[in-house]
């Protein structure tokens, strides 16, 4: 299996969310309306913005911030228009990342995300060809409690997941981008609770680094939590 397990990355942005909790508010509201923009504000029919809606239930967001967020994606409300774009690079240690952004303002947010490239020394740069897009759900080994690992292992083939790898954390699925919302469901109708889920840049060749150079890590991908554009980031270090 390749790819990496992303739980050091999910910690990190949920002590962001505690500790910064207004501006997630504003990253979860445009990453709704992204949703409703492109597949209707109806979560019953929408699986993104069903996804969307979770993660600001999980910030605590306000009801009236969900549904202003949604209104805005079908144009019932006014205001500046959220782009999706993605930014390439090589960061640290000579690290593949892939990062995604909404924005209202795409030129600011190119400026600003290669000035953390320059920053930390790095440089933008095609490193998609590393990547693929696949659904990924993660469970903790709490949600998963006292089931046989092989057992349900293979439930978990049979409804649609391609590799499932069992690690310290918990577990980690990874599925067809069509297959992802049928294994959710699956899970939402068994109540084994999940810890994230959605459509990912997995890395196909991964690389590893030593532990006194995971600062410089941890100092690129703090400036990435700390811009507001920055939804997401992917990369192809196995052990952070």
């Amino acid at each position: 299996m390749s790819g990496h397990s992303k739980w050091a990355t999910t910690k990190r942005q949920k002590a962001v969310t505690d500790a910064k909790r207004s501006a997630i508010f504003t990253k979860v509201a445009n990453l709704i309306t992204i949703a409703a923009k492109e597949k209707g504000g109806d979560p019953a029919t929408n699986f993104a913005l069903r996804i969307a809606i979770e993660k600001g239930k999980e910030a605590n967001m306000p009801k009236d911030n969900i549904e202003r967020a949604i209104k805005r994606g079908t144009g019932e409300l006014g205001g500046a228009v959220i782009e999706e774009l993605y930014y390439e690079g090589i960061g640290p240690l000579r690290s593949q990342f892939i990062v995604k952004c909404l924005t209202d303002n795409k030129n600011r947010t190119a400026s600003e995300i290669r000035h953390i490239f320059s920053k930390h020394g790095c440089s933008m740069g095609t490193v998609a060809w590393n990547f693929s897009q696949r659904g990924v759900v993660r469970l903790t080994s709490d949600a998963v409690g006292d089931r046989n690992w092989d057992e349900f292992e293979l439930e978990l083939a049979d409804i649609g997941a391609e590799d499932v790898v069992q690690e310290d954390e918990g577990m980690t699925a990874y599925t067809k981008i069509d297959d992802l919302q049928k294994v959710k469901q699956w899970l939402d109708q068994a109540n084994i609770a999940v810890d994230s889920a959605g459509i990912e840049y997995v890395a196909k060749e991964t690389q590893e680094v030593d532990d006194e150079e995971m600062p410089s890590l941890e100092k690129f991908v703090e400036e990435l939590d700390d811009n507001d554009s920055v939804n997401d980031y992917y990369h192809n270090i196995s052990n952070f």
